[in-house]
């Protein structure tokens, strides 16, 4: 004997077949929707602490530093090279070098450039060593431009050169060049004039021993 179907509250009388075949389906529905939330935050979840594992798992090392230059050393291996002597600048705390190195071309040269260490400084200048050379082999260096001038540092006579627009697309302001011994010694680049005859000054101990 089969019982009676239950009386459904919301209705008053038994559910039909096909009301008690779309409340399963709609029962069903919202269960599917609700693993397919709960799946979506479990995945999240996992991808977030996959995230966090792989950033705090990769090494945090220090900015990486400029190396620092030994001008000293590479100017002792070119003193070996030429087998004669070659003026170092003495950096103290306001320079520090960019480059060190020989060059040759007609001419061989011992090349420096210098810039601030302070980061409120702006500009270069470059040293340049040129061996068995005179003025002539300046403007070189300076897009052809010859010396203007001369004006005294140290006791010792330097060459002026006025840039004007030859030195524009090399970023050079201003130059002064004198003779060591048998060598020509150029300075030249975007800082002041007092600037760089201050550098100028510090080098005359050394140029003096040149020209002994």
């Amino acid at each position: 004997m089969n019982k009676p179907a239950p009386i459904v509250a919301e209705l008053g009388r038994p559910e039909t077949p096909e009301e008690t075949a779309a409340r399963k389906a709609a029962s069903s529905k919202a269960y599917r929707s609700s693993q397919t939330v709960r799946s979506l935050v479990a995945a999240l979840i996992v991808t977030l602490a996959i995230v966090a594992v792989i950033v705090l798992a990769v090494p945090r090392g220090e900015p990486a530093t400029t190396q620092k230059i030994d001008v000293v050393g590479i100017a002792g291996d070119v003193e070996s090279t030429m087998d004669r002597p070659v003026i170092v600048p003495d950096l103290a705390d306001f320079w520090r070098v960019n480059t060190a190195e020989l060059t040759s071309a007609a001419t061989v040269v011992w090349d420096v450039t210098l810039a601030p260490s302070a980061e409120d400084e702006r500009g270069f200048i470059k040293l340049a060593q040129a061996f068995d050379a005179d003025s002539s082999w300046a403007p070189q260096r300076l897009n052809g431009t010859a010396p203007t001038d001369t004006t005294s540092i140290g006791g010792l006579e330097w060459d002026v050169y006025d840039l004007g627009d030859a030195g524009a697309k090399q970023n050079i302001t201003y130059a002064i060049g004198t003779q060591a011994g048998d060598d020509y010694l150029l300075l030249y680049g975007s800082r002041s004039a007092d600037s760089t005859a201050e550098l100028a000054e510090s080098l005359v101990p050394q140029i003096r021993d040149l020209s002994e």
